[in-house]
């Protein structure tokens, strides 16, 4: 292969959405244009007016496709119209002589699980090696916290993510937990599998239309939860922690973003009549910095039915900027032995909200005394989670 390639991205994510995997993708594509491949992502995009769209962003180019509606819809048409997407992908290649061009190598991110035919379409056509960004192991833990049941929908999905494996030369999963669900399947690899972390750039800083000075959390140590809210979450527990420390005058609870659970989660607390928590829709990615240096502790929530493991992209932000972080995932998640071998902050692995409480209390307790929390926060980000580190492997799994 040439020391500088040829890649193409397959997502159906990418800025100006505001979701984690929009923000690594973006980070990702420019961090590959700056050490000189040459980039082209392509996603689906169902607003767009016509049938598809090309613009150049500091050398990389980002063909977007007019195709089915997939966000906010109910969950069958959701799955038609995803697994009819990469066909109008395919379809607006050929169209514009993509198609055409010679790859040197396709990266592709999951969910969705369903790029499967047109990895496949591009990897015949250039005879090139593919990696495979897999963020969600789906349907897994859809089943693991109730949301679909073993049966033909769980057999049909499980047989659209086992076809996408099956055409991965390296398939990179979050965590190490995350290899053992590979080694205890049948799904069939045509390569390797390794663990590739989450990762940030360097973010774009601007100044946040969220001034916490400004509202009646003003002084407060602030906890914070910024992103999506969504029934993988099962953030009904933070709630209960806000209304368990509300006698705390010095303490608040802030949650910035979007999702499922959003007007769920706001309708309890002003049912609860809670004075200590504000709710804010979300905010552009590069006002989020500034945001979070008004605040002191990052809110981290997982259901506490999955069995696999997720190390959210929102705790790569946290770090970055320095905040410990509070988080109630499953037992057994590798991040809880991140977050405390690390020393970054406090692991509740149940819905017990007591224990979730004393975390709470010991995470302020150390704000005051560990004068290096913060800056072992922002270790731990530069030793693991770097763009730069990101890009190195899936170029190497690529060579």
């Amino acid at each position: 292969m040439a020391a500088f390639l040829k890649l193409v991205m397959i997502a159906d994510t990418f800025p100006p959405a505001r979701n984690s995997g929009a923000v690594q993708l973006n980070d990702l594509a420019f961090e590959l244009g700056r050490q000189g491949h040459s980039v082209t992502v392509v996603l689906p995009l169902h607003s767009l007016k016509r049938p598809s769209q090309i613009q150049e962003i500091d050398g990389i180019r980002i063909l977007r496709i007019k195709a089915p509606k997939t966000k906010g819809i109910n969950y069958v048409r959701r799955t038609l119209n995803e697994l009819v997407m990469p066909y109008f992908m395919m379809y607006c290649l050929v169209r514009k002589k993509l198609s055409s061009e010679e790859w040197d190598g396709i990266i592709w991110y999951s969910p969705s699980i369903f790029h499967g035919p047109l990895v496949k379409f591009l990897k015949r056509s250039n005879n090139c090696k593919g990696y495979l960004i897999l963020r969600d192991i789906f349907p897994e833990w859809a089943l693991e916290i109730g949301l679909i049941r073993r049966g033909l929908i769980y057999s049909f999905f499980s047989a659209m993510a086992r076809y996408q494996y099956s055409l991965a030369d390296v398939i990179g999963v979050q965590t190490e937990g995350n290899l053992k669900y590979f080694r205890d399947s049948q799904a069939k690899l045509a390569g390797r599998i390794e663990v590739l972390p989450n990762w940030l750039g360097e973010p774009i800083r601007s100044k946040c239309s969220i001034r916490i000075s400004e509202t009646s959390l003003s002084g407060r140590k602030i906890f914070i939860y910024a992103g999506n809210m969504g029934v993988a979450q099962g953030m009904d527990i933070l709630i209960d922690l806000a209304y368990h420390l509300q006698s705390r005058r010095d303490v608040g609870f802030l949650f910035v973003g979007r999702g499922e659970a959003f007007h769920k989660l706001k309708s309890a607390a002003k049912t609860n009549k809670l004075k200590n928590i504000l709710f804010h829709a979300e905010i552009p990615q590069n006002q989020i910095f500034d945001l979070y240096s008004e605040c002191h502790v990052g809110l981290i929530s997982l259901d506490c039915n999955h069995k696999s493991h997720n190390i959210p992209g929102k705790f790569l932000g946290y770090l970055q900027s320095g905040l410990p972080v509070l988080a109630k995932v499953n037992a057994g998640n590798d991040i809880s032995k991140l977050i405390r071998d690390e020393q970054v902050g406090q692991v509740c692995e149940n819905d017990d909200i007591e224990q979730l409480k004393k975390c709470a209390d010991s995470i302020l307790e150390n704000l005051a005394i560990d004068e290096k929390l913060s800056e072992r926060c922002k270790k731990l980000f530069s030793k693991k989670y770097s763009v730069k580190i990101a890009a190195k492997r899936i170029l190497f799994g690529l060579s």
